[in-house]
């Protein structure tokens, strides 16, 4: 089985999250893929950030969408980084990426950058909402989704069918072997787990056979090949 290394926001436990510093330190590591996330700044910007608002991460205050790129760029998002936008990120690393969206305009405008710079075949686009995922997938012919779940039933599975999505990523602490099976078996869907950043968590993830597992620490990539 391929099992899959994501880096989740880079590798956000060594390194500042969401930051060209901690993507570069992902695919220095040799993670297979890494993760990251985008929201519009005030401008129409594809900015890399996870939270709706600077304040955990920077050192600035308030909401990305009320902050023009030029504002956003001025902030110190750790270590002297810089906030990035999603093409610095294509431009910095070579790996194949996963990018969150949050709503159907950041859909409909990494559709536009996808497009333009054919990245089909190396950027995958997650959610945490289906009409995301159906959004992109109507935009961007071909593209890979994944549909991600923290609380979830097996409902999860038929969401992400319905959505078109042909992963789901799943949070481990909820993850259940119905889940599994309904999904890597019924519905032929590939099955990321996350967070993994304990030894126990990977033993969890093997035993269960899923495809992969989203991680804060480079260190799961060595010890992923010879957990079992």
């Amino acid at each position: 089985m391929n099992f899959l290394t994501i880096g989740h926001r880079g590798v956000m436990g060594t390194e500042p999250e969401n930051t060209l510093r901690s993507f570069v330190a992902a695919q220095q590591a040799g993670l297979d893929l890494i993760e990251l996330d985008l929201h519009l700044s005030k401008d129409g910007a594809l900015v890399v950030m996870h939270d709706t608002d600077v304040d955990r991460t920077t050192d600035g205050t308030g909401p990305i969408a009320e902050k023009t790129l030029t504002e956003l760029r001025a902030l110190d998002a750790g270590r002297g980084e810089r906030v990035p936008v999603f093409e610095e990120v294509l431009d910095a690393v070579r790996s194949p990426l996963q990018a969150e969206i949050k709503d159907i305009a950041a859909a409909r405008a990494l559709a536009e950058v996808m497009l333009r710079r054919n990245l089909v075949s190396r950027v995958e686009v997650s959610s945490f909402h289906d009409e995301a995922i159906a959004e992109i997938g109507r935009l961007v012919p071909g593209v890979r989704t994944a549909l991600i779940g923290s609380r979830f039933g097996p409902d999860i599975v038929e969401r992400a069918v319905e959505a078109g999505a042909g992963t789901v990523c799943l949070n481990i602490r909820r993850l259940t072997l119905e889940v599994v099976e309904e999904a890597a078996r019924k519905a032929d869907l590939k099955i990321i787990g996350w967070v993994v950043n304990t030894q126990d968590h990977l033993k969890l993830v093997r035993a269960l056979e899923l495809d992969g597992a989203t991680t804060d620490y480079p260190e799961i990539k060595r010890t992923g090949r010879f957990t079992a």
